[in-house]
């Protein structure tokens, strides 16, 4: 959520910034709302602070024994009472305008974002790894994988489209990908592996940006509870309504868990195979830091998740997405898309953003020096895979694939293999 200080003191700079994001015209309704329940709000104490100052001098005329003026001070009284609750219903929904208008609106993207409005106006910035040269024409994923326990026929007879079975060795090498992960994450990199709820209350999908706006995106349950997209919803929110000392951060955090996503406008996309599912896995990295620390932390979670494509020898390329094709909560995000033979294309695996003080100000979460009085501000968050489970699963499958079939297992992960070396068909 924005501070709507900086509206007031540059709407033209935040109008422009905004219209990098596709958005135009919002700034002004915004600013107009504002206007009008400050304006409601002024008239409201105004006529509360009249109220007052009348019944006080109600006493006074009643002990000068002046019933004249005490009658028509009662009934000013009166008539200011019947006012005030006008006034104030004016001002809850003057409020609720400027609220909703407030919180409906993206992020701003910092001034090194790129112009652009979808992934076509994205910047390569690095490319790592060599392209391996087959011998043999490389197969999609889910091709070499029907022959290796991805059995797509029985999730749909048990759940429908957009599901997956993994049977033996093959979900063995799922399972393994993200005990490594976690493990690099919280061995290698500082964070602190963490345990959350998968289910959340409305609250916390609101304090990261995925409500009100992109609710069709989630899965609902009947209690009004959500199912997590990804753990950044869970992790992010575990500082909602806390002060935290400087001293503390930052706070760096992460965890594998599932995640759900209806895919909501997703359809005819990645129908086939596991890069596009209702429900996958994902080793999340959360990272919770003070506005000035936030430009090195970022850092550090992209070298992160890009140590694991390197310990993998999976080749890939970091990409900085342009302001139309940013997330809706990020001021900053780099794309991390690996190499997949079998497409013969680079496909999104991770994307770490920093976010800004936008998701603290709409969790309310916020941080000290200590000795100080009050708070500094809203704290700045950050969250990026660490990485996507299932699509490193694609990536392994399809760079590591033999002619017979057959799919190499790479070294890191032969510790959590019990000796299985490949997936043979």
């Amino acid at each position: 959520m924005h501070d709507i200080k900086y509206l007031r003191a540059d709407p033209d700079g935040f109008a422009a910034a905004l219209a990098r994001r596709g958005v135009s015209d919002a700034a002004g309704a915004l600013l107009a709302a504002d206007t009008a329940w400050r304006a409601a709000e002024t008239a409201l104490q105004e006529a509360l602070a009249r109220r007052n100052a009348v019944s006080k001098d109600i006493g006074a005329a009643m002990a000068a024994k002046d019933s004249v003026r005490a009658d028509a001070l009662k009934a000013e009284v009166a008539a200011l009472k019947d006012q005030t609750v006008g006034l104030e219903e004016a001002a809850r929904a003057a409020a609720a305008v400027a609220e909703a208008g407030l919180t409906s609106l993206p992020n701003l993207p910092t001034a090194d974002v790129p112009d652009g409005v979808d992934a076509h106006d994205n910047v390569e910035v690095l490319r790592w790894g060599a392209l391996r040269a087959f011998d043999f024409p490389p197969l999609e994923h889910d091709i070499v994988a029907a022959k290796l326990g991805y059995d797509p026929e029985a999730a749909a007879r048990v759940a429908g489209a957009r599901f997956a079975v993994l049977k033996g060795p093959l979900a063995r090498l799922q399972r393994a990908l993200g005990q490594y992960m976690i493990d690099v994450q919280t061995g290698r990199n500082g964070f602190q592996e963490t345990f959350t709820p998968y289910l959340v209350k409305p609250e916390a999908a609101f304090g990261t940006g995925n409500l009100p706006k992109f609710a069709d995106d989630l899965f609902q349950t009947t209690d009004g509870r959500y199912l997590i997209p990804t753990a950044e919803m869970s992790l992010t929110n575990l500082v909602a309504g806390q002060i935290v000392d400087a001293a503390d951060l930052p706070i760096r955090m992460t965890a594998l868990t599932p995640c759900f996503r209806s895919e909501a406008g997703s359809a005819g996309r990645d129908t086939r195979g596991l890069i596009r599912q209702h429900q996958f896995e994902k080793c999340e990295l959360v990272t919770i830091c003070t506005p000035e620390q936030a430009e090195a932390e970022h850092e550090h979670m992209l070298a992160s998740a890009e140590a694991i494509l390197q310990a993998l020898d999976l080749p890939y390329r970091r990409m900085l997405l342009c302001a139309g094709d940013m997330g809706f909560s990020a001021r900053k995000t780099y794309d991390l898309e690996v190499w997949l033979p079998g497409q013969g294309a680079y496909r999104e695996i991770s994307s770490i953003s920093d976010c800004g003080q936008f998701q603290g100000r709409r969790m309310d979460a916020r941080w000290k020096v200590a000795g100080e009085k009050g708070s500094r501000g809203p704290v700045n968050t950050l969250n990026g895979s660490g990485l996507a489970v299932g699509r490193t699963l694609v990536a392994v499958i399809e760079n590591y694939q033999q002619a017979d079939g057959s799919v190499i297992i790479p070294a890191v992960l032969l510790p959590y293999m019990a000796g299985i070396t490949r997936l043979e068909p």
